[in-house]
């Protein structure tokens, strides 16, 4: 027998029957065969004989029974919580599956905090008056995402042009700008860049070399802040700046409301563009998914607005 006919074979003797996978997976959860029967509409006896031709299967106890009790072995805990995740995504592959017969579907769609609170959400009602039977189920994140590990469609992402097996639609570059509370500017006597000698820099921590290149950009190279504060998030930064802790240097495509409102100021009219940009990323092999199709096309649109 070939290797790959031999490999295929052993890997099949090695999947139980989804019905067992199923009860043991309730079994765990719920801790008792008859509570998993009432939710699987089985009868007890039904639960027990699947989750005793499972162990033969495996050749390992997945339940200790003790006086009518069972109790779920180590080997049985980590065996359930990887099949919980296979199961679930067994329902996902399903329903993503049937969406391509139907208007809608779910998109799992990775994205980056503030530039989702910021610019997307309030642009998304248009989306969904377009697209009623899409779901997006958001997950934030701030550096580059696994698709696989984080089990999303797409992503927005903040990068390079490059990223193998990825299809990358560019959306927007990113100029960075210093922007302060008015009332700091005018505590801290802020007028010219050399002023920040004295002044708190706030940091986002993705970009912690962004102050540096902002004073190289201006002809300073010995800049020594009394103090730098590191975010996570834009947003963190912004409301820091806004509650006049430091000078923050941040997207001007994420701080135009509070520019307009006055609550903070560009200063000195002097920003950097960062090299990398944002784009909507997503595996090639999930291209025609019609979720994403969707919100691809929609969001492009978008950017020429």
């Amino acid at each position: 027998m070939p290797d790959a006919l031999m490999k295929f074979a052993v890997s099949r003797r090695l999947v139980p029957s989804l019905a067992a996978l199923v009860a043991f997976e309730a079994s765990a959860r719920l801790g008792s065969f008859t509570r998993a029967a009432e939710e699987l509409n089985l009868t007890q006896g039904a639960i027990s004989r699947q989750i005793k031709l499972l162990e033969d299967q495996l050749g390992i106890t997945l339940f200790e029974r003790v006086r009518q009790r069972i109790i779920i072995t180590e080997a049985g805990a980590y065996y359930a919580g990887e099949i919980r995740q296979t199961l679930d995504r067994f329902a996902a592959a399903t329903a993503q599956a049937i969406s391509f017969r139907t208007a809608g579907g779910i998109l799992r769609l990775g994205l980056l905090p503030t530039f989702g609170t910021k610019w997307l959400i309030p642009r998304l009602p248009d989306f969904f008056a377009r697209h009623r039977g899409v779901t997006i189920n958001f997950s934030s994140h701030i550096r580059q995402v696994d698709f696989q590990r984080d089990f999303l469609d797409a992503a927005v992402h903040f990068g390079e042009a490059e990223w193998p097996g990825v299809v990358l639609h560019r959306l927007f570059g990113e100029e960075l700008i210093p922007v302060a509370s008015p009332k700091l500017i005018k505590r801290e006597k802020i007028k010219k860049p050399e002023d920040l000698n004295q002044s708190t820099l706030l940091v986002q921590a993705t970009r912690p070399e962004a102050w540096t290149n902002w004073f190289e950009r201006v002809g300073l190279t010995a800049v020594e802040p009394p103090s730098m504060l590191v975010f996570e998030q834009f947003a963190m930064v912004l409301q820091a700046a806004i509650a006049e802790l430091g000078v923050a240097l941040v997207p001007k495509l994420l701080v135009k409301e509070e520019v307009a409102s006055g609550e903070l100021v560009e200063l000195f009219d002097q920003s950097i563009i960062d090299s990398k940009a944002y784009f909507l990323a997503y595996p090639r092999e999930r291209a025609n998914y019609p979720p994403l199709v969707a919100f691809r096309d929609w969001l492009l649109e978008q950017i020429k607005n």
